[in-house]
């Protein structure tokens, strides 16, 4: 299992909670209020990293504080004996999908490691309604690790640029309303859920597959390929390429097989894309291959790949590497691209499974 939060942060945590809330006041109350207020009347909000849990009675009610340091919820419970108080981590949020009406973040995910927020922040659209609104607050910076002059050394923390940042949380799923830097330190970002599918992707891949873009009954789904009539998951299987029907996280944690889209508008057919969303779609999945050095990144459907890099390709390896990676591309696995077999479709994945794992 991954765990995204060092566990030696929520060491640090754990032993020093009381100084931590005596150390830190609660900034930014009035973006607390603010999401609070852009909430469904009666939506459960979460504190995620609650801490001492001084932003809970800014949140409005019901209210979860969840935090992965015990004693941190002992605090926070003295400061709202209302709360759910939850110890969990962030990669494995213990909520229902589309249980939660808004998530606070302050100073949280800037304890993942940059490769597992994607990760982290698929399980946060997992958990919340749709359109439901979140706040995540992160460093600004470049760096990833120890703070040298921290005051409760021993904690791990992962800054982020602007855009860098912006991928990772569009690809995970959210229409971005407001990403801010404050002078000198910190980055805001207001965000909705929207309607389509996260990004299942972390470090040591060795296949990334990238569909066209989510269909609406997937997207509702919560797994790409869903429909029944779509035949990637049977030809995924029996090319041995994964080893659990639509399943993204297993396939993900224990077949090291990544998913993402071109675009990540969700649509009832593919038909409504456009040549400018497949090109903008295709240098977004293009950083996310150089970033996380997918080993073969395959292109599920021609359509896409012609739109966005180039337009005679057909299905098979292709002559250029895209972000570095071996590239492959094939059919589309829709029952509606009948003249391409349950069988073809399952070669062309062993395909990518021989690529992924070379002799």
């Amino acid at each position: 299992m991954i765990r995204p939060v060092d566990r030696e942060t929520v060491a640090v945590y754990e032993t020093r909670a009381p100084d931590w809330r005596d150390a830190r006041p609660a900034r930014f109350v009035e973006r607390a209020e603010a999401l609070a207020a852009a909430a469904d009347p009666g939506g459960v909000r979460v504190d995620l990293g609650c801490g001492a849990g001084k932003h809970l009675p800014h949140l409005g009610e019901p209210v979860v504080a969840l935090d992965a340091a015990f004693a941190m919820l002992e605090l926070a419970r003295e400061i709202a004996p209302g709360a759910w108080c939850v110890q969990a981590d962030l990669e494995a949020l213990p909520f229902r999908r589309g249980a939660l009406g808004a998530a606070w973040a302050r100073a949280s995910y800037l304890h993942v490691p940059k490769v597992w927020l994607p990760w982290a922040l698929a399980e946060l659209h997992r958990s919340l309604a749709l359109e439901a609104p979140i706040h995540l607050t992160m460093r600004a910076g470049d760096a990833e690790g120890a703070l040298p002059d921290d005051d409760f050394p021993g904690r791990f923390f992962a800054h982020w640029q602007p855009d860098a940042l912006r991928r990772v949380v569009l690809g995970a799923g959210f229409s971005i309303d407001e990403l801010a830097v404050e002078p000198g330190e910190w980055l805001h970002v207001r965000a909705r859920r929207a309607r389509t599918l996260p990004d299942s992707v972390g470090p040591d891949l060795r296949a990334l597959l990238v569909g066209l873009n989510p269909s609406e009954f997937s997207a509702d789904a919560g797994v790409g390929f869903a429909r029944p009539g779509n035949r990637f998951w049977p030809a995924a299987l029996a090319a041995g390429l994964v080893t659990r029907d639509r399943d993204a996280r297993h396939a993900l944690l224990v077949d090291r097989v990544g998913m993402t889209d071109l675009v990540k508008r969700a649509t009832t057919s593919a038909s409504g894309l456009t040549a400018v969303e497949y090109r903008e779609g295709a240098a977004r999945v293009e950083s996310l291959v150089r970033w996380l050095r997918a080993r073969v990144v395959c292109f599920v459907g021609l359509t896409g790949y012609r739109a966005a890099v180039q337009a005679d390709a057909t299905a098979g390896v292709q002559p250029a590497a895209f972000g570095g990676a071996l590239t492959y591309v094939m059919p589309n696995p829709s029952g509606a691209n009948a003249h391409v077999t349950p069988a073809g479709l399952a070669e062309h994945l062993r395909a990518v499974r021989a690529l992924a794992d070379p002799p």
